[in-house]
């Protein structure tokens, strides 16, 4: 295993995952993306994810139902929850359920840092 952090960005829309992987990496930690949350859910990345950055409204499984289903796998992957829809019901239901972070789009890059920045030092030091 690495000992860079792996952070997992799953959005459907292809700009949001670059941008997203870009801001990750020029942090200096590894991005992987996945345009949904079954492929994430179905991926090796799966146990190697540091921080999940995660979309809320996708075909199929959204990423509320991804949230709960890692909560029933009982995984301890933070999650930073981006979304063009930053409903307050929404965002009291994601962090009722353990999200670090619940930002609307276009997400500024200097937030995204502060909560990625936090999530994997408290990682770290639980580890």
């Amino acid at each position: 295993m690495s000992e860079i952090p792996l952070v997992s960005i799953v959005d459907d829309d292809d700009s949001v995952r670059a941008a997203m992987s870009s801001l990750v990496r020029s942090l200096g930690y590894d991005a992987c993306v996945f345009a949904s949350a079954e492929a994430f859910l179905t991926s090796p990345q799966l146990t190697e994810t540091a921080c999940l950055i995660l979309d809320v409204q996708m075909p199929k499984m959204s990423g509320l139902d991804l949230q709960a289903e890692l909560q029933a796998r009982r995984s301890t992957i933070p999650v930073i929850f981006i979304t063009a829809f930053p409903e307050e019901h929404i965002r009291r239901r994601a962090e009722a359920a353990g999200a670090i972070g619940f930002f609307g789009k276009p997400v500024d890059g200097h937030t995204i840092i502060r909560c990625l920045d936090e999530a994997l030092s408290t990682r770290r030091t639980s580890a």
